[in-house]
């Protein structure tokens, strides 16, 4: 199963590094979440894939007895996805200001807008 899902991180960091690389800046932004959920992935299958019980410990026990799952993972999982949906929220509003600004998604033609503004 690892091996699935090492294949599939590596077709979801291709796919967003190739979208990142296209001139639209909506492209731009499909491959940043593509690449954040291929870290998120990532992070997920370097935890180690177990069928565990969860890591909570019964009443009055000393030590762990069982085998448990690794909660750090998953805890490192949901602090990427809220920063990810954050990061994704500030470049949809940044794309909309640039859009309503330069009134084009094309990266090469913003450049030029951008050396033609006057400096104070």
């Amino acid at each position: 199963m690892e091996v699935v899902l090492a294949i599939v991180v590596g077709g979801l960091f291709a796919a967003g590094l190739y979208m990142m690389m296209r001139r639209s800046i909506v492209k731009l932004i499909i491959g940043l979440v593509l690449l954040s959920h291929a870290v998120n992935l990532l992070i997920f299958t370097s935890g180690g894939l177990t069928r565990a019980e969860p890591p909570l410990l019964p009443e009055g026990a000393e030590e762990i007895v069982m085998f448990v799952a690794d909660p750090l993972p998953q805890a490192l999982i949901l602090t990427a996805i809220v920063i990810s949906f954050a990061v994704l929220a500030f470049a949809l509003v940044l794309f909309h200001r640039v859009y309503q600004s330069v009134g084009t998604d094309d990266l090469d033609r913003i450049k030029p807008a951008e050396e033609s503004v006057t400096h104070l």
